[in-house]
């Protein structure tokens, strides 16, 4: 009976012992550990959703260096967001243990502390868990004593702060890491730069190396600023208590961060494709020669679309100064001075901007720096609706540069007789593209240059037939070399086009405002005698239509191939719509206006119909019905109401006619459908939808992306406009997982259409519609 006892004694002893190991490392299955619990080697922490980590890690085995971080759980690879001891790796990972008890340390055997956190008052009950967000907080009694949010490594999540509490004096600041393998702190940051305009600054060390501008209401003043970003928005913040600066997602279920990469020197917005199986750079900072800080020295602006021998020039009254950047050409004479008004400019670095005011407007703002002798530069501090506020500058004005789809009006102070010439340089300008200029008139067109009939026509072998690429709805375009031996696409508008002069000045002013990778670049044109040319980079590879439509060249484009054809049209969609400054609606979307350069990367070409809508503008009304036949949107044929989402129409034609490899009208679908369309959503009714994909392709395709093309076509062939998904989205359907909507059965009007309208309409050969009237 003794003996009993002795073992019932034993088992309790060790069944309590059992009991209490297992409370400690409970913390391996929930999201939070406890007061008097510790963390060690092999346990981590999760948080509540799962979408990040705590635990040790390592990131070369063969040092034995361990850190104690956070990453996203979710994705593979171990992607880190956060390390707690970044200049102190633990070298004996058997005795590493994070212990929560009167504070929070990280410790190395008994003696030695690698990282732990300065608690101001002794602590009863508190609680270490790890937030959905990514947030590590350490509570007590439901208040945040310190969260790991407030001390960022090389990367800012959403709900981050960058910035500084004014008045703790905490600064949030980002830093690179040295390298991949270690996570000590590099000499790449990124703080807020707190001056009278506070301005996000990345620096190398104390070098100041990339300005994203001062916050001027819609965004900072180096981003598009009529636009906001696809996957997230950038907020910001300035009150008594703190400057800081952020980012919310859009769509919570793609992961986006913003990275330092020491590497590069750059900061990377980075968004996670679950397809791909990787994380793709979104945005990277700074982009180009230009964005580096003050690159042409003070008094000078940058311009991007220069090349970089020719891409600094001095403000006007300046003059280069050997040292570098610009002079005063003649001083200043404060009771005669004037401004000169410049567009598209990022303004100043604002660490010489002495008054701010936000209830000033521009008129009130001049006269304020026009009494002022010390003031040289003033602009609006924000930009919405008309601007208002007021921005001073004084002394040297430095990292100015021209943005393209960004930027605000900076009025820079000039001596009285700078004023004169730019009233004559103003009319000057007035004169461009007046039909009966002259010559030396239209070579001072900053934008675009001018070529000489002769120079063209030489080019072309005068437009010899062997030399032509192709013929569209407003005449052929031809190849031709110039005397460097550069290639040119020569675009000669015929005098029955339909496209006249205004559709012709329409496309110069248009396309060279815009900027993207994946639309054609025009290079020049040419207004003499009876000749209207447009000329163009040259894209060896034609068009969409000459690969996907004819039978001996469509199995050159492979489903991999087209898949890529299809994200970068909708890139340049993208870009067009939402992310230039201004909102362009092609109008005349068709895979004939798809050119492939030698990578077969597609350019989206041809903007002589193309319309800008006003910045609080989403639709118009015309009684000039143009675009193509088996393109046009419903609700623009038959009432002329257009916007983007009659884009969004058009790109749902395209993207079936580049997975069934037929076109809309004119090819035969079978059981005598009127258009692919009806047909495509026959097939789609009786789940046969993957017999649409061409046969030339099914080897090479991916079923699951090319299924998922169908859908989103639909999605964009809506009956209803707003029923149809933005660019932004359809960019966001095709580069993730994302659960698409069921699609309403598509308009199938060009079939309904057609039988009352077959006399007004284009012919089925795709050339373009003009002058039709709608009902």
């Amino acid at each position: 009976m003794r003996n009993f006892n002795l073992i019932t004694i034993i088992i309790s002893i060790i069944s309590v012992y059992l009991l209490f190991q297992i409370s400690k490392s409970i913390a391996a299955e929930t999201d939070s550990i406890t007061n008097s619990q510790s963390l060690s080697k092999n346990q981590s922490i999760v948080s509540k959703k799962g979408e990040f980590e705590l635990g040790f890690f390592t990131l070369d085995n063969s040092t034995n260096h361990y850190y104690l971080g956070i990453w996203y759980k979710r994705i593979p690879g171990q992607t880190v967001v956060w390390v707690a001891n970044r200049e102190k790796p633990a070298t004996n990972p058997n005795s590493l243990q994070l212990i929560i008890n009167n504070t929070l340390l990280l410790r190395q055997d008994s003696n030695t502390v690698l990282w732990s956190v300065n608690i101001t008052r002794k602590l009863k009950n508190p609680i270490l868990q790890l937030l959905d967000s990514g947030n590590l907080v350490l509570t007590e009694e439901n208040k945040y004593l310190w969260q790991s949010f407030d001390f960022p490594g090389n990367t800012l999540l959403q709900g981050m702060k960058l910035g500084k509490d004014l008045k703790t004096g905490l600064d949030r600041r980002v830093t690179a890491w040295k390298s991949s393998k270690d996570p000590s702190p590099g000499t790449l940051n990124w703080g807020m730069d707190v001056t009278m305009w506070p301005q996000p600054m990345q620096r190398v060390g104390s070098k100041k190396q990339f300005n994203s501008g001062p916050w001027i209401g819609l965004g900072y003043g180096s981003k598009p600023t009529t636009k906001r970003q696809s996957f997230f928005s950038l907020f910001f913040i300035s009150n008594e208590d703190e400057v800081y600066f952020g980012f919310h997602l859009d769509n919570n279920s793609v992961p986006v961060r913003m990275v330092l990469d020491q590497a590069t020197s750059r900061r990377l917005y980075m968004v996670w494709i679950d397809s791909d199986q990787e994380w793709q750079v979104y945005v990277s900072l700074p982009r180009d020669f230009c964005e580096s800080y003050s690159v042409c020295g003070p008094n000078s602006n940058c311009d991007w679309n220069k090349s970089v021998a020719e891409a600094c020039g001095c403000l006007r009254g300046f003059r280069p100064n050997s040292a570098g950047g610009c002079l005063r050409d003649k001083p200043l004479n404060c009771e005669s001075d004037g401004f000169v008004k410049y567009v598209k400019m990022k303004v100043p670095d604002t660490e010489n901007c002495w008054y701010l005011n936000q209830s000033m407007n521009l008129d009130e703002c001049r006269e304020k720096c026009l009494r002022n002798c010390s003031c040289t530069a003033y602009a609006n501090s924000d930009i919405r609706g008309e601007g208002s506020g007021c921005a001073l500058w004084s002394g040297d004005l430095n990292d100015l540069r021209i943005l393209p789809d960004a930027g605000q009006d900076l009025y820079i102070r000039v001596p009285a007789s700078e004023l004169a010439f730019c009233l004559i340089w103003k009319r000057r300008k007035k004169a461009i593209l007046n039909v009966d200029q002259s010559k030396e008139e239209q070579e001072e067109d900053p934008e675009v240059k001018f070529y000489d009939l002769s120079v063209i026509a030489s080019s072309t072998d005068n437009f010899s037939d062997k030399n032509k690429l192709g013929e569209g709805g407003f005449g052929p375009v031809f190849m031709g070399t110039l005397e460097n031996g550069q290639r040119i696409a020569v675009k000669r508008l015929s005098t029955g086009s339909g496209q006249g002069l205004n559709e012709f000045k329409n496309e110069i002013a248009l396309i060279a405002k815009l900027q993207h990778r994946n639309l054609v670049k025009l290079q020049g044109y040419c207004i003499q005698n009876e000749e209207k040319l447009l000329i163009y980079e040259y894209m060896p590879n034609k068009s969409l239509d000459f690969f996907i439509f004819e039978q001996t060249q469509r199995m050159v484009l492979d489903w991999p191939t087209r898949f890529n054809v299809i994200r970068g049209i909708t890139r340049g969609l993208l870009y067009l719509h939402q992310d230039s400054r201004l909102t362009v609606i092609h109008r005349d979307l068709k895979a004939s206006n798809i050119l492939l350069d030698h990578k077969m990367n597609p350019k989206i070409s041809d903007f002589g119909l193309a319309r800008i809508l006003g910045e609080d503008q989403a639709t118009e009304i015309t009684r000039r019905i143009v675009g193509t036949y088996g393109y046009i949107a419903p609700e623009y044929a038959i009432d002329g109401n257009f916007s983007v989402k009659s884009d969004v129409y058009s790109f749902g034609v395209l993207l079936l006619e580049i997975v069934s490899g037929k076109r809309n009208r004119g090819d035969q679908h079978q059981n005598k459908h009127t258009n692919l369309t009806e047909y495509a959503w026959k097939l789609w009714m009786e789940g046969r939808a993957l017999e649409l994909i061409s046969e030339d392709i099914k080897e090479s395709c991916n079923g699951s992306e090319a299924l998922r093309c169908i859908h989103i076509s639909f999605l964009c062939l809506e009956q209803h406009p707003h029923d149809r998904p933005s660019m932004s989205s359809v960019v966001m359907m095709l580069s993730s997982e994302i659960c698409l909507p069921k699609p309403k059965q598509p308009a199938l009007f060009v079939g309904e259409y057609s039988s009352s309208n077959k006399t007004n309409l284009a012919s089925v050969n795709e050339l373009t519609m003009s002058i039709l009237e709608p009902r």
